[in-house]
């Protein structure tokens, strides 16, 4: 070889690495560039300036304030006069007839004391609110001209709202609506109220410590059935959606692994000889996985009506594809070499299914069913909003009512109190089946045993 073929050689060579190298850089710089413009695209796809445009900061205030503290309503009917007063709103909540809590006095003229200087009377005639710092606002009702408003000289501020037939006034301290047939006045407390005993139980408004001497006297299961039957937060049938929740997710699960562990040996390579059926038996797979559970969840709603039952059955479907798929693959990786010698002692066919493959997939199985039914808890409750079962019912409902917040708080902290429940019973059930050995032997080696490990 000449020098100039050596030196041609070593240029082109060069050459190639230099072209190597700026693509590469070409490549690093292409890429972020690409992530980058299909970010760009999303944002003005989405609409995204526009959609915090539309957000509203007050509302979300509210919602979040609505779901840790509770408001009483003292509602004035303005053509009989009759004033009530309930928590939330509600007739389960509700004062018996004369009473109030002691920040309303009632009478003729109910005066309703919102502290900070704060008052409403309901006169009656007219209703006044006192606010510091701004002066009286009056307002008088009439059938036939509406409500006539009565403000302090001056613009009217963005906190008070007035039309003919309507005023509203909201303050730090509680907020004053007028109607031509009501007044209310609700009153924010920090809290869930009612959320142990109702208005009408004989152990509202005891302390902790006269609760428990109440119990020690004998009156325990009277404590216990007052909480237990509470009309406002409706324990009893929370503690049955939990558990309908539980059980969706459990017999959807379990039983999508009893039937898909059968179907997986016609999946597989090893076990199954005929390529027609085991192409069929995957295809099946995949399309039992494919549709998505909440799908199968309408399919079967129109098909078997709405329950618990049908959530189960949607998990079910859904969850035999993917353990098949599963089931199969590890199959097709399981040892030979231990069935076969299985099979040295005479054992059939089943026996060899049974002590020469199952005890080698029995991790992949149970680590997966675990898995599958801690995820199908969180399933269950979106689920069981369709279904008309379980919490997510109970969920969906006080969503739709668009008050009830401090239920939704309540709700979700059940699902997420459940679902850390679901995980730390399955980590638990996960070590004692799959672990349970190495770790008798562990603690054996620990004690001073001369049991080995490797």
């Amino acid at each position: 070889m000449t020098t100039f073929d050596t030196d041609l050689s070593s240029a082109e060579l060069k050459q190639g690495m230099s072209r190597l190298f700026l693509k590469k850089r070409l490549m690093n710089f292409a890429l972020p560039a690409a992530v980058l413009a299909y970010l760009a695209y999303v944002f003005f796809a989405f609409d995204v300036p526009g959609l915090w445009q539309k957000a509203s900061l007050e509302n979300a205030r509210t919602l979040i304030s609505d779901s840790y503290s509770y408001k009483t309503h003292v509602t004035r009917d303005n053509r009989s006069g009759a004033v009530s007063v309930a928590i939330e709103g509600e007739r389960k909540g509700a004062y018996p007839d004369g009473t109030a809590p002691d920040w309303v006095a009632l009478g003729t003229t109910t005066v309703i004391d919102l502290e900070d200087g704060h008052t409403v009377t309901f006169g009656p005639d007219t209703i006044a609110y006192a606010i510091p710092g701004y002066g009286t606002v009056r307002a008088t009702p009439s059938r036939s001209a509406g409500v006539q408003a009565e403000l302090p000289p001056g613009g009217v501020p963005e906190w008070i709202n007035v039309s003919k037939n309507r005023l509203a006034v909201t303050t730090e301290a509680g907020r004053l609506t007028v109607t031509r047939n009501r007044a209310e006045v609700f009153r924010y407390f920090t809290g869930w109220e009612l959320f142990f005993f109702t208005l009408d139980s004989p152990y509202y408004g005891m302390g902790a410590g006269e609760l428990l001497q109440r119990a020690a006297t004998g009156e325990a299961a009277a404590i216990l059935n007052a909480f237990w039957t509470n009309k406002m937060w409706r324990h009893r049938d929370v503690a049955w959606a939990i558990a309908e929740t539980l059980l969706m997710a459990f017999l959807g699960t379990i039983g999508a692994g009893l039937i898909a562990l059968p179907l997986a040996f016609a999946a597989t390579r090893n076990f199954m000889p005929f390529g027609v059926l085991r192409f069929a038996m995957r295809r099946m797979f995949d399309f039992l996985r494919g549709v998505d559970s909440l799908i199968w969840t309408v399919v079967l709603a129109r098909a078997f009506g709405p329950g618990p039952l049908t959530g189960a059955l949607a998990i079910l479907v859904t969850d035999t594809g993917t353990f098949g798929k599963i089931f199969s693959e590890a199959l097709e990786n399981v040892d030979r070499k231990q069935i076969e010698g299985i099979a040295s002692t005479g054992a059939g066919p089943v026996q060899r299914y049974r002590f020469g493959v199952i005890p080698q997939i029995t991790p992949v199985l149970l680590s997966q069913l675990l898995y599958f039914l801690e995820s199908n808890t969180r399933s269950a409750t979106i689920i069981g909003a369709i279904t008309g079962g379980g919490i997510g019912l109970l969920l969906t409902q006080a969503i739709i009512t668009q008050k009830d917040w401090e239920e939704v708080a309540y709700y979700i902290t059940l699902i997420i109190l459940m679902v850390m429940l679901m995980d730390w019973f399955s980590g638990w059930l996960r070590r004692r089946l799959i672990q349970g050995d190495t770790g008798a032997a562990r603690r054996k080696t620990d004690k001073g045993s001369p049991l080995l490990l490797p």
